[in-house]
């Protein structure tokens, strides 16, 4: 077992991990079939949790999932506030995660609190709140949307209002820019997507001439300019369908590269490294592990738990979301 965390010389790893790796899969999936569970991953989970997941998706995709499920225990593989997001949606429903601590930079960007001071220095702000925040900063919002609405939701406000956009002032700046719209933005960012540098795209498109650039709208505008398509997660595995290019440069986090290589199995994938040459994997979304999503299972904990008044003032902005 000295071998175990290794991989060989063409990158696979070890027969008795990977068998390891398919008897957890296996528990899994007849614990799911047990509980009548079913697993959500976001689309930058590890690549063996979204191969047993029953659905692999952006913000956008889970709302939705969440919202329609009968299952009668959800297990969110993302992080948390994704997870909180189904709570509300599905409040009689269990809601459990692999990993409570998989947090996430902008919600921690936007306390409610200071959101709520905020909000008190201009009675006609109209709160546009990107999903990736709290439950807290959702019941304090008038709307919420994903990178992949957010241009159809900020089209949609009330023209009589302020719009204040938070957390992320990055893929707030695209939707002005993309609307005309004047909005307020919170001084929030993905550490992930901002480490994304423009020399960084511009080495690796040398290296791939004919590959197009698809950036995620959390990136920096001095990255998003170079972008052939700036788009949602799911928005790229639709262009990459749709596009009679071979190979594609993606600028998000590289979990992605797993699900556009199944849906398009035909087709190269680069992903695009750090300004420091690192991979940037999304720490948060990396600590859920197939041993830990067994063992939420098993234990029906960690879960989710909210008031009753945040479930009540935070899905009506959600559904606002889902019905535009």
């Amino acid at each position: 077992m000295a071998n175990a965390g290794k991989t060989n010389k063409n990158g696979e790893r070890p027969v008795v991990e990977r068998e390891a790796k398919d008897a957890l899969s296996q528990k899994i999936l007849a614990l799911k079939k047990k509980l009548n569970a079913v697993i959500l991953a976001h689309n930058y989970q590890i690549p063996q949790i979204q191969d047993i997941a029953d659905f692999v998706g952006d913000s956008l995709g889970l709302s939705r999932q969440a919202s329609q499920t009968d299952a009668d225990v959800i297990v969110f593989c993302g992080v948390h506030f994704m997870a909180e997001t189904a709570k509300i949606l599905n409040p009689s429903k269990l809601v459990i995660l692999p990993d409570e601590q998989a947090g996430c930079s902008l919600e921690e960007s936007c306390p409610p609190d200071k959101l709520k001071e905020l909000q008190d220095t201009n009675r006609n702000f109209y709160t546009i709140s990107y999903i990736n925040c709290s439950a807290a900063v959702k019941s304090l919002s008038d709307v919420i949307c994903t990178s992949g609405n957010a241009v159809k939701v900020v089209n949609a406000a009330p023209k009589d209002r302020d719009l204040l956009f938070v957390p992320d002032e990055n893929l707030g700046e695209w939707v002005m820019e993309k609307t005309g719209k004047k909005m307020t933005l919170w001084k929030g960012n993905c550490y992930v997507h901002i480490e994304f540098s423009p020399d960084t795209v511009r080495q690796i498109k040398q290296q791939h001439p004919d590959a197009p650039i698809l950036v995620h709208p959390e990136c920096l505008k001095s990255v998003r300019i170079l972008a052939d398509e700036v788009c949602s997660t799911e928005k790229m595995v639709d262009y990459c369908k749709q596009s009679a290019s071979k190979s594609f440069i993606i600028v998000t986090e590289p979990g992605m590269i797993h699900r556009l290589k199944k849906e398009c199995p035909n087709k190269e994938f680069v992903s695009v490294p750090g300004s420091n040459g690192a991979c940037n994997e999304c720490k948060y979304m990396k600590m859920n592990t197939l041993e830990k999503l067994l063992a939420c299972m098993e234990n029906l904990n960690p879960r989710v738990e909210l008031s009753k008044e945040i479930i009540e003032k935070a899905r009506a902005p959600i559904e606002q979301m889902l019905a535009i």
